[in-house]
């Protein structure tokens, strides 16, 4: 990895999106560096959630979220983009022939173009209450590894997308699975609601955590009913409070960008305010927006034909046909 180097596009964000318009960059014929402040590919999904299983991606009914990344990988790999890993993209000057970025250990790219693939940005999990003290010790914000649960009597905590994934995810692995959620309708997708509610885990609505115990590890927790006050102590060595998380745009919001909340503003081409800096994926926002990684994928695949336009001036926008001869 080059301390400096000069490209034809530079990528912030090797997440699913970033890795996927990596390859695509290849194969419009420029020469990429993609860049991400984690020290390997993947983003959010290999970092969070590796095991679990994604089901709104084109081609597969269900695949793993390593597997996808892995897929990603061989198929950006295509494009021998040069990897900038473990560096934070800190600052950014555009000029009329380019864009400059300087990371948070000093290196310099400059690029013709730049597209902001960041997700949310820096992510950390919003805590369980008063449960500090039992992190390492059974409590978790993610599970990068399903087997660590193994033979466990698990808690989750939450009602969104990676609560419900995580409870169906565990079956055959933990010894018990009890799903607890503080309201009565979940915020996941309808499908997997009905999947969890007709499957083997303890469903328990509208509950919350009131008290953790245990010693070196998590013994039990007492759970209460938020309309009646219901107690129940629950025997469990493995709580996982899939509550969801936090975001920072960090330096994104230093650029001079059009932001939107915690949002960057793209037009139709995936263009920000900034001529030549581009942005796809979870971390952008227009009318009609939906969050999805196989929204993020056709994001990039404009971003990049747009952006080719930018790049050799007079280049067409439609690449032709991708399909073999």
């Amino acid at each position: 990895m080059p301390e400096n180097g000069e490209y034809d596009l530079l990528i912030i964000g090797a997440g699913p999106a970033g890795l996927f318009a990596a390859y695509y960059a290849g194969f419009r014929n420029l020469s990429v560096a993609l860049m991400d402040s984690l020290p390997a590919l993947g983003g959010q999904v290999a970092a969070l959630y590796p095991e679990k299983l994604i089901l709104d991606v084109a081609g597969f009914p269900a695949i793993k979220g390593q597997k996808l990344i892995d897929e990603l990988v061989t198929q950006a790999q295509t494009s021998k983009p040069t990897l900038y890993l473990g560096h934070r993209a800190e600052e950014l000057t555009e000029d009329a022939d380019g864009v400059t970025v300087v990371t948070h250990r000093g290196a310099t790219v400059r690029a013709k173009a730049v597209i902001i693939s960041g997700g949310i940005g820096t992510f950390s999990p919003r805590p369980l209450p008063d449960a500090e003290a039992y992190e390492g010790k059974g409590l978790r914000y993610f599970v990068p590894k399903l087997d660590d649960l193994a033979g466990k009597d698990v808690l989750i905590v939450g009602g969104g997308d990676s609560a419900l994934d995580w409870a169906m995810a565990l079956d055959g692995i933990a010894t018990s699975r009890t799903l607890v959620h503080r309201r009565t309708s979940f915020r996941g997708h309808e499908a997997s609601v009905d999947k969890i509610l007709a499957s083997g885990v303890k469903v328990l609505t509208p509950f919350e955590v009131k008290q953790i115990t245990g010693g070196d590890e998590i013994e039990s927790v007492v759970v209460f009913n938020n309309e009646t006050q219901e107690e129940q102590t629950l025997k469990v060595q493995a709580v996982v409070a899939a509550l969801g998380f936090t975001a920072d745009l960090g330096p994104f919001t230093r650029w001079g960008l059009d932001l939107e909340k915690k949002h960057i503003l793209v037009d139709t081409t995936m263009k920000t305010n900034l001529d030549r800096v581009f942005a796809v994926g979870d971390v952008v926002e227009y009318p009609g927006k939906v969050r999805l990684i196989a929204v993020g994928f056709g994001e990039a695949a404009t971003a990049i034909n747009n952006a080719a336009g930018v790049i050799t001036p007079g280049a067409k926008v439609f690449p032709g046909h991708s399909s073999g001869g």
